[in-house]
């Protein structure tokens, strides 16, 4: 039997802010949009240009409050061909970013960055992969 890994959901506040920062940061798009109002909640799915994976960010219409990460969820990884100039933008564009890091002795090969919900990103270097 086999299987394909399809999306990772998560729930957002705000899902204006949530798409532009996923649209802008990452680069993804919304490839398909679930409205159920009856249950007043909206389901968006944003993806790369391969369409391997989805990220489902779960809308609903009257949180309560702001939803907690929690302590088992680390972060999703993006690959991008020029770290330091991925890094730059992310910086400009006024996001939460880390800083560039590697292992002991190496050139940096990762930072994070965090979205409007608290979620962690991890931009890797391409030829690090």
């Amino acid at each position: 039997m086999k299987y394909k890994l399809e999306h990772a959901c998560i729930r957002v506040v705000d899902l204006e802010k949530s798409m532009e920062f996923y649209k802008k940061a990452l680069g993804l798009e919304e490839v398909r949009r679930k409205d159920f109002p009856e249950w007043e909640f909206t389901l968006v799915y944003l993806s790369d240009e391969a369409r391997n994976f989805e990220i489902e960010l779960t809308y609903n219409y009257t949180p309560e409050e702001a939803y907690e990460v929690g302590n088992g969820f680390s972060h999703f990884a993006f690959i991008v061909d020029d770290l330091e100039a991925s890094h730059k933008r992310h910086q400009a564009m006024g996001y939460e970013v880390g800083e560039l890091k590697g292992l002991p002795g190496s050139q940096p090969m990762f930072y994070f960055i965090t979205d409007p919900d608290g979620y962690r990103s991890e931009i890797i270097r391409a030829e690090t992969v």
